[in-house]
């Protein structure tokens, strides 16, 4: 075994800072299991693993050391193949990161899944890698867990039409649309059949309870090569829901909004903060010539956009905090009847009617005394407008 740190350097004033009891002079593949397992129980909500250095625990925001040894090139060959398989340091050197998801079963009851990332970077002046792993719930959060507010509640589940999710990276969008899922699974009728293209599959529901719905998920790109081919995969399997795990480009955002116009209701994520901010970039990848066109194909069919934000809650954790607007028939014919290069302002006006902006969200939980002034600050200037 490891040589180990004088306790008295292992143990801070609540102990989570203890690494892990067990750790071996050299990973094996039958240990990674148990010390992921020790990671969850610590209560991490993401584990990196990087060449040449410990890996740490993200608890509550702070990063904590989870062996007290440094991660060799030995060590990390048995994670990388553990976690994606003997062709990943192939892959990595090809100039690709890999995004997988990570499951473990310790009984035949659990389920403990995990989203990972694997990027190539330089360490001590040679290649390798860092992995980053988060912990994901079992199951689905619902929107009362999340606190989402009522007015997106009710205006969640159109018809038809685009309901858009939007955010910086790990700002929560997945576990959003998620939960909203898992409310559309448990109403009383379901909600017939339900196809989602993810990268990977963070969330399942296969414990949730839905006699009259289908639930099928497909990986990108394991099961199908892209986004843009998922969505005309689903257009030839007769679906109610189609969820697009990120719409990042013209030919995925095309098919979304096909996709609507056939009648059917899409959800989707893009990188983006602030409803007006939303539309600018979802057009901008359209050339210049066609931009005006698909602008009016996108208005007739977006029904609601949510912006989030993840910020440190007093106390400890996370919250999110959201900007959000409908789109009613009447601002979808207001803002048609006028040209989409004046959309931005007039969004930025109508949302006060129709929505709320980042900056009043930011206010009421200040207000509630949930998150602190230098937090609310900074929200209050992140309008999107």
């Amino acid at each position: 075994m490891a040589t180990r740190k004088p306790v008295s350097l292992l143990k801070g004033e609540d102990n989570i800072a203890e690494t892990w009891s067990e750790e071996p002079d050299r990973f094996t593949d039958d240990l990674i299991d148990p010390f992921f397992l020790w990671c969850v129980k610590k209560n991490s909500s993401d584990i990196t693993i990087q060449s040449d250095r410990p890996i740490y625990n993200e608890i509550h925001g702070t990063l904590y050391p989870g062996t007290y040894r440094n991660i060799d090139a030995a060590d990390m060959a048995i994670f990388l193949t553990k976690l994606y398989g003997p062709e990943a340091q192939a892959r990595l050197a090809s100039g690709r990161d890999l995004d997988v998801s990570y499951e473990i079963r310790p009984d035949r009851y659990t389920r403990i899944r995990f989203r990972v990332n694997i990027t190539a970077i330089l360490s001590r002046g040679r290649d390798s890698a860092q992995i980053t792993m988060r912990v994901l719930p079992s199951e689905p959060p619902t929107m009362k867990d999340l606190k989402i507010e009522q007015d997106i509640i009710e205006s969640w589940a159109p018809r038809q039409g685009i309901v858009i999710i939007t955010g910086p990276t790990g700002s929560g969008k997945t576990t959003l649309l998620a939960a909203g899922n898992r409310m559309l699974l448990e109403r009383t009728h379901g909600c017939g059949k339900m196809i989602t293209y993810e990268a990977p599959i963070e969330y399942t529901y296969d414990t949730i309870e839905s006699p009259r719905s289908l639930v099928s998920q497909s990986e990108i790109p394991r099961h199908l090569p892209d986004f843009a081919h998922g969505v005309r995969n689903a257009l030839r399997r007769k679906p109610e829901i189609i969820l697009v795990g990120e719409s990042r480009d013209r030919e995925t955002i095309s098919a979304s909004i096909e996709a609507a116009q056939t009648g059917h209701a899409v959800y989707t994520t893009t990188h983006t903060t602030g409803v007006a901010n939303t539309i600018q970039r979802m057009l901008s990848t359209y050339d210049m010539a066609e931009r005006e066109e698909r602008a009016i194909a996108l208005m007739e069919t977006v029904r609601l956009i949510v912006t989030q934000v993840l910020v440190p809650r007093v106390g400890g954790g996370r919250m999110g905090c959201r900007e959000w607007m409908r789109f009613p028939d009447e601002v979808r014919e207001k803002l048609m009847d006028m040209h989409f290069t004046k959309w931005p302002n007039e969004l930025q006006r109508m949302i006060v009617d129709y929505g709320q902006t980042m900056e009043r969200s930011a206010e009421i939980i200040f207000e509630a005394g949930l998150i602190d002034r230098r937090h609310y600050l900074l929200l209050s200037s992140s309008t999107g407008g």
